[in-house]
């Protein structure tokens, strides 16, 4: 990072810190990392660079799951996600879809 400029601009701790939590031999040294989330760009990229063995890391980026027919529960109920989440466990088929059937307004989509 020192020899060039540009890759202080490059480097995202947010985008480092979230990559390498899904990697077991990483996941402490990230959490002490977002508690001195403050500290200067160079300072982490040290931590890490002389922290971790080198290794070949691969891993599918982590999503946030999207459950299907979600919003349909929330905006006839008026619940939270929370609240929409614990109602589908409990809603048959038959119940969401005429939830959806409330909401389908026609027309091509």
């Amino acid at each position: 990072m020192d020899e060039d400029p540009s890759s202080k601009k490059d480097y995202v701790p947010f985008i480092i810190n979230k990559s390498l939590s899904g990697h077991i031999d990483c996941l402490m040294y990230v959490n002490e990392m977002n508690r001195y989330h403050f500290l200067d760009k160079k300072l982490q990229y040290d931590f890490f660079i002389n922290i971790l063995r080198t290794k070949k890391r691969y891993s599918p980026w982590i999503y946030k799951t999207t459950i299907k027919d979600l919003d349909c529960v929330k905006k006839y109920y008026g619940y939270n996600n929370e609240k929409a989440q614990q109602a589908m466990r409990i809603l048959t088929k038959e119940q969401i879809n005429f939830i959806k059937s409330k909401f389908d307004i026609g027309g091509t989509r």
